[in-house]
């Protein structure tokens, strides 16, 4: 049986001794504790020791729990401060008024009335100050009734010790008696030991190739973060630029400019966060509130209606990127233009494992002279490949902005096919106000869906939490994505 060095020593210091504590034994060795332990593990392993883990939980006062102690909780050294009755002003003067009345009254001890303060006589010590009374003597490791109410109001806290025992078992002492080489091991050859075949002679080290060494978690990005980053990379690399914007739009850039009506039921505040500011309209905005009464010179008849100017300027938090797409297209309105945002934005969505109150979301845009629908799917099928979704296929929907829409889905393997946004062209009602003569392609991706098919999530939330666990596990290089 190959031991390591410390091991033996291990072995050795324990034969003449009976079972030991971990710390004990490395005062003995002249080792930390930690590294005892670990000795002890490998002991264990091999059946040569035995290696017990005890966890004590103690109890103690925290700092605030210590300015009580020896007078007793507020309520009773309160309760103390006078005789049978206290006018509820004279008792408010006291130190620990504000702490101790309300623990009076929920004890049953004082009964409050006409301003009055009077004694109930119903005082007896419970629990919690049976508790109190041993812990001001000192920190105790029973759970005793009582100490549940003291933590809740922070005056005392928990903490756990971890005590390790070691023994040697008869294998163990068995090896000892038949002896052991305790010389001391090199673990690491010099150039002038290898040169002069000194190392020949040396006690060397042994290595178990089959033992895996300590796993290292170095620091890395949010899966999530990854997963951004990856995707602004591939649209870069398709040739596009990146646009961003303020998360606070008014009404106008967020509703009005993608020609949604003013009654449109996605702007009722159970469905947007409205903000109490409020944007001036930029110039020119008479030719969106013309296309939303009548079609402005268009051959859209519009919604009919006024058009509300205060509405209009009204700000909220951005409910989808699409803002600064048509930002972005009313500042460059000649092509050629291909721009893409990846933002957060915000709905009043309620919480649950598929839904969140705030994600992020892609929007691409492409204009030029020529572009059709053809275009467009190309676009599209080309992005999801670089994604790793070889499979992408196309079905009709419906979207406010877009005329004709599709939804792309792709296939993925356990799942089937599952949709990943939405695409269209931008309607006349869109482009003619921004003066836009050219086709524009446009389409969105929700990204946190697609974060959860490849990072294999269940539960949207998890992107946002710090569970250092799954970060650790999670590997830099996963999926297609990252190849």
């Amino acid at each position: 049986m190959e031991l390591t060095l410390n091991e033996k020593r291990l072995l050795v210091a324990l034969e003449p001794l009976g079972p030991i504590d971990a710390a004990t034994l490395a005062d003995r060795m002249g080792a930390r504790k930690e590294a005892v332990v670990q000795y002890a593990l490998l002991a264990s392993d091999r059946g040569l020791a035995s290696l017990e883990k005890n966890i004590r939980t103690v109890y103690s006062l925290t700092e605030e729990g210590q300015k009580y102690a020896g007078e007793g909780l507020p309520e009773r050294q309160l309760l103390e401060s006078f005789d049978e009755e206290i006018p509820m002003r004279d008792l408010q003067q006291h130190p620990l008024a504000r702490i101790g009345i309300g623990w009076m009254r929920k004890k049953g001890w004082i009964a409050i009335k006409d301003g009055i303060v009077s004694k109930t006589g119903t005082d007896a010590p419970g629990a919690d100050e049976q508790a109190f009374a041993e812990l001001t003597e000192g920190s105790v490791d029973t759970g005793l009734s009582g100490i549940a109410d003291l933590q809740k109001r922070g005056l005392v806290e928990e903490t756990e010790t971890v005590r390790y025992t070691v023994a040697i078992t008869p294998e163990g002492r068995a090896l000892v008696t038949k002896g052991l080489d305790l010389r001391e091991e090199v673990g690491t050859l010099t150039r002038e030991q290898i040169i002069t075949g000194e190392w020949q002679n040396l006690n060397l080290r042994r290595y178990s190739v089959e033992k895996l060494p300590k796993r290292v978690y170095p620091g890395k990005n949010h899966p999530y973060q990854r997963l951004l980053d990856e995707m602004r990379r591939i649209l870069l690399d398709m040739g596009f630029t990146e646009i961003q914007g303020g998360i606070v739009q008014s009404s106008f850039w967020n509703f009005d400019a993608l020609f949604q009506p003013q009654d449109h039921p996605a702007r009722e505040m159970q469905d947007t966060f409205f903000l109490s500011e409020n944007q001036q309209l930029p110039p020119g905005y008479e030719r969106v509130r013309d296309m939303h009464e009548h079609g402005g010179g268009t051959s859209s008849t519009g919604w009919g209606g006024a058009w509300s100017t205060a509405k209009a300027e009204q700000c909220v938090l951005r409910t989808h990127t699409t803002c600064l797409s048509i930002r972005h297209l009313a500042e460059n309105p000649k092509p050629p233009v291909k721009a893409f945002g990846i933002g957060r934005v915000y709905r009043r969505e309620a919480i649950d494992p598929t839904h969140l109150p705030e994600f992020e979301q892609l929007e691409g845009i492409v204009m030029d002279e020529g572009l059709n629908f053809r275009h467009l799917l190309g676009f599209l099928r080309e992005f999801y490949a670089k994604m790793g979704f070889d499979k992408v296929r196309f079905r009709p929907g419906y979207f406010p902005y877009t005329e004709p829409s599709v939804e792309p889905e792709v296939y993925v393997d356990g799942l089937g096919w599952v949709e990943l946004g939405g695409a269209g062209i931008f309607r006349q009602e869109v482009t003619a106000p921004c003066g836009i003569e050219y086709p524009v392609l446009a389409w969105g991706l929700g990204v946190s869906r697609l974060a959860m098919l490849k990072l294999g999530l269940r539960d949207l939330r998890h992107l946002y939490r710090s569970d250092v666990e799954w970060l650790r596990q999670t590997p830099v290089l996963a999926g297609r994505l990252e190849e």
